[in-house]
């Protein structure tokens, strides 16, 4: 009885504003990501431009529904007396009609404003933190996604069953908001969109690599083409240096680049420096750090390695975009090649807002980020926006929000006990019985 009279009054109040939802995102933003382009809707349509792109952001927010479901529950459809719902043919042709380059823009732009803000709540010495590493995401298995993203090749010669999307981010570490991402076909190097991203890397800054992106070309362009932006990166087994100075445990070395570096980029240098910084992990053994922040007086190797282990957060922001956002969905929704595209950039725009409501609630209890349980936040600004969308006045939203960021910094996390018992390795259950048929015996 009281689900049918929420369900009366969610299905009798006027459909919402969704610019009054544009706190962070200002409807500014999203016009003027539409006028780039030839995407504005020339004649009244019940899913306009500026609509599509809240759908997308939506979309991402509420994996779990349908298209059909997100534009009834959230009213982001406007009012027609002749044709009361939108049909999932007509939400299908306004995303093609917005296609993704307008949501690229519109993440792009909104992500380096986001970052920007309250930065110097969480500088490193007067750096930036940021870490860059890749991902991938899987696709319908249609014959558009196949050709063009492609899939992962077994040395058996079998192929993955389902297309992939290779990409990389560069996330800032305190706060876990992407700045900035490329992504593209799975057979594409994921050093060639690190390359894309180097440029996009701000000054003053530190940033820290997985040791597959240990190349001269990138951390040299890091350095040399910005003002004093910085990188931490573990050396591989195989990296050959000559020390210039120091010790064994904390010296500046020397390297050569190949002449196959240097065919490709010719502004690289013949060789190129860095320091050596050896620390020992949880595990008791060894690593060698390399990194160009070469004042040992400012940053000691303790500071050094603690910034190193912080990379770690960039996996976890991996964690809870594809599993928590996105449900541990088998693939994106999208079946064609530009709507993957705009799926990933709509549901990263959805990501940042998220963690950029998670760091404005916890400058208000002085706490990290970090500490704030993003399961939690998600779900709270779920049902926070279902009901600013059926609510008849627009006047609440500021008081929601500052209740939504009240209840968003009584969600920390909990301090768990430490482990009592060793980890086991068990079989994976099988999803069907098995049955073994005995040869009989004469």
């Amino acid at each position: 009885m009281f689900d049918d009279t929420l369900h009366f009054l969610a299905n009798h109040l006027e459909s919402p504003d969704w610019r009054r939802l544009g706190e962070h995102l200002p409807v500014e933003w999203i016009e003027e990501a539409v006028q780039r382009t030839e995407a504005t809707s020339i004649r009244h349509r019940q899913l306009p431009a500026e609509q599509v792109v809240w759908l997308m952001v939506a979309l991402a927010l509420y994996r779990h529904k349908s298209i059909s479901e997100v534009l009834d529950d959230l009213g982001l459809a406007l009012p027609d007396s002749q044709v009361p719902f939108v049909s999932k043919s007509a939400a299908a042709q306004a995303r093609q009609r917005l296609g993704p380059d307008r949501l690229k823009w519109l993440f792009d732009h909104s992500a380096r404003h986001w970052n920007s803000q309250d930065r110097r709540a969480y500088l490193f010495k007067g750096l930036q933190l940021f870490a860059m590493d890749g991902t991938t995401l899987r696709a319908h298995d249609t014959a558009e996604n196949r050709e063009h993203f492609g899939a992962q090749l077994y040395p058996s010669g079998a192929v993955a069953s389902y297309p992939q999307v290779r990409g990389v981010t560069l996330t800032a570490l305190p706060t876990h908001i992407v700045h900035s991402a490329a992504f593209g076909p799975y057979g594409t190097n994921e050093m060639l969109y690190a390359k894309q991203l180097i440029a996009d890397v701000p000054n003053a800054s530190l940033t820290v690599f997985d040791r597959g992106f240990l190349s001269a070309e990138i951390l040299c362009g890091l350095t040399q083409n910005g003002t004093d932006r910085h990188f931490i990166i573990p050396a591989k087994s195989n990296t050959r240096w000559e020390v210039v100075e120091g010790d064994e445990n904390d010296c500046t070395v020397r390297m050569r680049v190949s002449p196959q570096a240097r065919a490709k980029c010719a502004a690289l240098p013949e060789f190129w420096e860095a320091r050596a910084i050896t620390i020992v992990d949880p595990q008791g053994r060894e690593r060698v750090l390399l990194t160009s922040l070469q004042e040992r007086r400012r940053y000691t190797p303790a500071d050094i390695a603690s910034c190193y282990k912080r990379r770690w957060g960039i996996e976890t922001s991996y964690r809870e975009l594809k599993q928590t956002m996105l449900g541990t969905a088998l693939t994106l929704r999208s079946k064609t090649a530009e709507g993957v595209y705009q799926e990933i950039w709509g549901t990263l725009i959805a990501y940042n807002l998220i963690r950029l409501e998670i760091a404005k609630a916890a400058l208000t209890v002085k706490c990290e980020p970090t500490e704030v349980s993003f399961i939690r936040a998600f779900h709270l600004i779920q049902f926070e926006l279902h009901w600013a969308a059926v609510t008849r006045s627009y006047g609440k939203l500021p008081a929601s929000m500052k209740h939504l960021r009240e209840r968003l910094v009584s969600l920390l996390n909990d301090e768990r006990p430490d482990r009592k018992y060793d980890r086991a390795v068990k079989a994976t259950p099988k999803r069907y019985a098995i049955r073994v048929l005995r040869k009989p015996l004469n």
